[in-house]
């Protein structure tokens, strides 16, 4: 029985002293003071980047909750008898559906651009046909949250 324990303390010490020559590599191998200390400063500069990292991206995400994140688009010809698809409704949302619609109607006598605000999904100002299919398409799109 003492054998084996002999044994078994020779196996443990020799895979204890395999960890420790592991962790003391380096020129300061031989002062553990050392070798602790520099891993604990390696360690609070990790942290420190790890904070500032973490500051930046919860900046990064305010500032996403503003950026458009859900596009609708549309291509129609609001008269039968002129032209093909030259007019366009775009609707531009953020993540809590506020933004805005930009149409665009191709007449014989030129180009007309309308621009309406949306707010939670909904316009103050009446929305053709056109412009709500894009914002129907901007709200139901790959966006963060409908």
């Amino acid at each position: 029985m003492f054998i084996a324990l002999d044994v078994f303390f020779v196996i443990w010490i020799l895979k204890f002293k395999k960890k420790f020559s592991i962790l003391f590599q380096g020129k300061d191998a031989k002062d553990l003071e050392k070798v602790l200390m520099n891993q604990l400063q390696r360690t609070m500069k990790l942290e420190g980047k790890v904070s500032d990292l973490s500051l930046m991206v919860e900046k990064l995400q305010a500032i996403s909750e503003k950026t458009f994140q859900k596009m609708g688009a549309l291509r129609f010809n609001p008269f039968n008898d002129i032209g093909g698809n030259q007019s366009f409704a775009v609707a531009l949302l953020d993540n809590e559906n506020n933004g805005f619609i930009i149409s665009s109607l191709f007449i014989k006598e030129g180009n007309r651009v309308y621009a309406k605000a949306v707010k939670n999904g909904q316009s103050d100002f009446p929305l053709s046909k056109e412009e709500k299919e894009a914002l129907d398409k901007a709200i139901n799109s790959n966006g963060v949250k409908n």
